[in-house]
């Protein structure tokens, strides 16, 4: 069992809140639990954390669906993103970049939230992060079995060449100052944005043509994207480092790329397991006969047994997609179907009305004390 809390218990919400009482209840937590109000305090920069999982999963439609189907397990591969990959968790960075529209300027300038995202780094001076960069991939049902890696043509901020800048004297390249106020109270201390750089630390000095007020320029560039099996429509794999550069020296930003799924052309995809729909004739049906039908890896031969009747389900084990977290594969459910004629001439018209008699051809379903619904939960357990 996870020894995660309820996402739901986290926000202190009911599972029927709206999407605005999320919002509010994430922005009371985080601004709560912030940093800036509690240096130094672990438990509340882990109270921060969590309250920013839980919001970045019920703030989102797909995700709080899932969520409230299988709970803390079906978020595994779809809720967050880690360095290269799904899962794991999120850097104070990550929750102030992606977040930060929550907030409309809560903390101002050292608050993390506003500009290009980032914190503070060694000595208070402020380290800027780069925005992401989102792609949509398209993925065949044949790359998705096997894993496949993707070079991806993306146009990217970085800086410009022979862009130069210093630290602002002002501040010192905190991007505010702090001011002390004598009152009847006794000293009471305020910060402002430094009005020498704007909030930003530090100063282009020589900025070359081309660049913007940053001295950044976009430039493309080609990043090959390892994706691993079993991946599905609407997953996020994170490249670390991989998006727009960080201004005035600061950290690269992330490229974010989005599954998309293609459609195959015979078969049909539910989770793992895989669909396709047989049809054979009535001859074959009666009669019995081999059949080839459509893998991911090719195809397979399958012996139906005489007396095959519509609506049997063969399953094909490990012929399906395999777990992203590498839990196994799915199987191959191949669905039969007794196609039958329409019309046929005299010859064969007078061979079924003589049929139509013969106790060979009347219906004789087998009886048993279990029911459909039995058989089908047995099929698939």
């Amino acid at each position: 069992m996870s020894s995660k809390r309820d996402y739901y218990e986290v926000l202190g919400l009911s599972k029927d809140a709206s999407e605005a009482e999320i919002k509010k209840a994430y922005r009371k937590l985080a601004i709560k639990y912030h940093p800036d109000k509690n240096p130094g305090d672990s438990q509340a920069e882990a109270n921060f954390k969590e309250a920013a999982e839980a919001y970045e999963v019920l703030s989102d439609k797909q995700k709080r669906q899932r969520y409230d189907r299988f709970g803390h397990a079906g978020m595994s591969g779809a809720a967050g993103g880690g360095a290269g990959g799904f899962g794991g968790g999120m850097s104070m960075d990550d929750i102030f970049e992606q977040f930060g529209d929550v907030f409309g300027g809560a903390f101002g300038g050292g608050g993390g939230f506003g500009g290009f995202g980032g914190g503070r780094g060694g000595g208070g001076r402020r380290v800027f992060k780069g925005s992401n960069l989102r792609v949509r991939v398209k993925l065949s049902l044949e790359e998705i079995a096997n894993g496949a890696s993707k070079k991806l043509r993306i146009k990217r901020l970085v800086p410009a060449d022979g862009v130069s800048f210093e630290t602002c004297n002002t501040c010192g390249g905190r991007g505010q100052i702090n001011r002390v106020t004598n009152t009847i109270l006794g000293q009471m201390q305020t910060a402002s944005t430094c009005p020498a750089c704007n909030g930003l630390g530090k100063k282009v000095t020589k900025k070359p043509a081309g660049a913007d007020e940053h001295g950044m320029v976009r430039k493309e560039d080609i990043v090959e994207v390892k994706i691993p099996a079993g991946v599905a429509e609407g997953m996020q794999l994170k490249v670390a480092g991989k998006g727009n550069a960080g201004p005035l020296d600061g950290v690269n930003g992330d490229l974010l790329v989005q599954i998309e799924e293609q459609a195959h052309e015979e078969l049909q995809r539910d989770g793992q397991n895989l669909h396709y729909e047989l049809y054979i004739s009535l001859p074959d049906a009666v009669l019995g006969t081999k059949v080839d039908v459509p893998t991911v890896s090719g195809k397979a031969r399958i012996k139906l047994d005489p007396g095959t009747q519509s609506g049997k389900i063969l399953r094909l084990r490990n012929k399906g997609l395999p777990s992203v977290d590498s839990y196994g594969t799915g199987d191959l459910l191949v669905h039969i179907n007794v196609w039958t004629p329409k019309s046929v001439d005299s010859k064969y018209r007078k061979m079924f009305e003589e049929m139509q008699n013969d106790d060979s051809f009347l219906p004789k379903p087998e009886r048993s004390d279990k029911s459909f619904f039995d058989k089908v939960k047995e099929m698939f357990s």
